[in-house]
């Protein structure tokens, strides 16, 4: 079924053969060099053809994107590597064989014939091989790889349904394919492949553990954990130094074991003494507050299970933007253990608040 919207053509892939005509279409435009919005796996990608420049620049401005912010490129066959590097370490794959098709994202040399706005000038190219069906039918129909950030205005929350795409990008985008929620919640784990030891540039949807438990040694970028060190270093990777996922109102992340992070909290709330906040928290987080007394206009946005990273993940985004529709005037977010998934969360919400954390000591 499609659904006008405004430019935007949205198509529900709830049947077969809604699929099979969406996807002739959308691969039409892809090939035309047009915009796609389309799931996979992690959030919703804006995809565009990876090997033509002046549809890739359309990518850039439709986000408001800043040039040297680097994209991944989208495959749906391993033999397509070959052509986007000029090299493939012997490291790539053992990866390959234990993540792909999944959320890793692999930075090689890349080769000639990948544009310098597709890789915002740098010489290596991250690519990935999604899980998702809709996106490597996608990926095949349309003949090419496809470069795609998350479809969402640069810096806000990243889209784990249609319609936060169509909230960001309605008009500018030529085709939105629904294909229900993206299920990991959190992008891809970008992995840097050129360095000595393999270096994640940014977590997400593979774990540390993962990657280490396959290769032995990994080592994580300084940036992951602290955003500020990032200021005067080069952007070899999405996700590494602007404020990225980010809610309309101020947030502040406060970080700590419970229940001192839920203390901190409340104590946030009563020092800061906000006309209309939000806490963003834990199912566990919710059970203690509804023990306090809190504030009249006091919103609770439940973003998952604290001791369940991966509830939290695929629930971050969607309860941002949650918020956003409440229009509180200051957000106050319950950090969790940066361990397994839980790493990825934190990475987010560290962005999400500019660098505003505040830790809570027992």
């Amino acid at each position: 079924m499609t659904i006008p919207s405004g430019s935007t053509q949205v198509f529900r892939l709830n049947t077969d053969e809604t699929q099979d005509e969406a996807l002739r279409i959308a691969a039409a435009a892809i090939r035309r060099g047009e915009l796609v919005a389309f799931p996979t796996e992690t959030v919703y990608g804006l995809g565009a053809d990876a090997l033509n420049a002046a549809a890739v620049e359309r990518i850039f401005s439709a986000k408001g994107r800043p040039a040297d912010n680097p994209l991944i490129v989208h495959i749906a066959d391993i033999e397509q590597v070959s052509p986007l590097v000029c090299s493939i370490p012997a490291i790539f794959y053992p990866l390959a064989a234990a993540f792909w098709p999944g959320p890793l994202t692999l930075i090689m040399p890349k080769s000639a014939a990948v544009p310098d706005v597709t890789t915002g000038g740098l010489d290596t190219v991250a690519i990935r091989l999604p899980s998702h069906p809709v996106a490597q039918a996608l990926i095949r129909v349309a003949q090419t790889p496809i470069a795609a950030p998350s479809a969402n205005r640069s810096g806000r929350p990243s889209p784990t349904l249609a319609q936060h795409v169509l909230a960001d990008l309605q008009g500018r985008v030529a085709v939105v394919l629904d294909g229900g929620a993206a299920g990991v919640g959190v992008e891809s784990t970008v992995l840097d492949l050129t360095t000595s030891v393999p270096t994640i540039l940014r977590p997400g949807g593979v774990t540390w553990e993962d990657l280490a438990a396959v290769i032995g040694d990994v080592q994580l970028d300084t940036r992951v954990s602290d955003i500020n060190t990032a200021a005067d270093l080069p952007v070899r990777s999405p996700g590494m130094k602007y404020r990225h996922y980010a809610p309309l109102a101020p947030a502040v992340l406060i970080e700590g074991e419970a229940p001192f992070v839920w203390e901190k909290m409340l104590q946030s709330l009563q020092v800061d003494q906000p006309q209309h906040p939000g806490l963003l928290i834990t199912e566990e987080g919710y059970d203690w507050f509804t023990r306090q007394p809190l504030p009249e206009r006091c919103e609770f946005v439940l973003m998952g299970k604290r001791y369940r990273p991966d509830t939290i993940a695929a629930g971050l985004y969607a309860a941002l933007r949650r918020l956003d529709e409440l229009q509180v005037d200051r957000i106050y977010m319950e950090g969790i253990a940066p361990q397994g998934m839980g790493l990825a969360v934190m990475n987010r919400m560290r962005r999400a608040a500019g660098g505003l954390i505040v830790q809570a000591e027992g």
